[in-house]
């Protein structure tokens, strides 16, 4: 059984991996979008909508990262702004039905990829796994570190 330090290692390097093959797979699924992208309208549909700094404060991103990112999903037409009712200088960003429709493809395409590779995991290591993942999250959660 490896140290508890080669273990944490092994998992750094693992979870690293990881996000690279995710950032890799996003600009396959939709080459114009990133995975920052991807995350966003995720985010946009989760929430029905919000301000562009409210993204960037949740998501710990400089403005203008967020404005460039915005930017171009707005070109591409997959978000629009629209005026908030509540205050009229405040314009809240919302997906658009094209914006919907790529979310829901992508999400999809990134399920039955989940299911292929897992395809021969047996029930209890999925929910191991899982379980493990959810822990791990949720400390993240509660400490705020990476």
């Amino acid at each position: 059984m490896p140290h508890r330090d080669e273990s944490v290692e092994i998992i750094q390097r693992e979870l690293t991996a990881f996000a690279r093959r995710a950032r890799a797979s996003a600009a396959r699924m939709h080459p114009e979008l990133s995975l920052v992208s991807f995350t966003l309208l995720s985010h946009l549909e989760d929430r029905q909508g919000c301000r562009a700094t409210d993204l960037a404060a949740h998501y710990l991103l400089d403005k203008s990262t967020v404005s460039r990112q915005i930017a171009t999903l707005e070109h591409l037409g997959l978000v629009e702004r629209r005026v908030d009712p509540d205050d009229q200088r405040v314009q809240v960003l919302h997906l658009t039905a094209a914006g919907r429709e790529t979310l829901a493809q992508v999400a999809a395409r990134r399920h039955t990829a989940f299911q292929e590779r897992l395809a021969d995991w047996n029930e209890d290591d999925l929910a191991g796994f899982a379980a493990h993942l959810l822990r791990y999250n949720a400390a993240h959660e509660s400490s705020g570190d990476a």
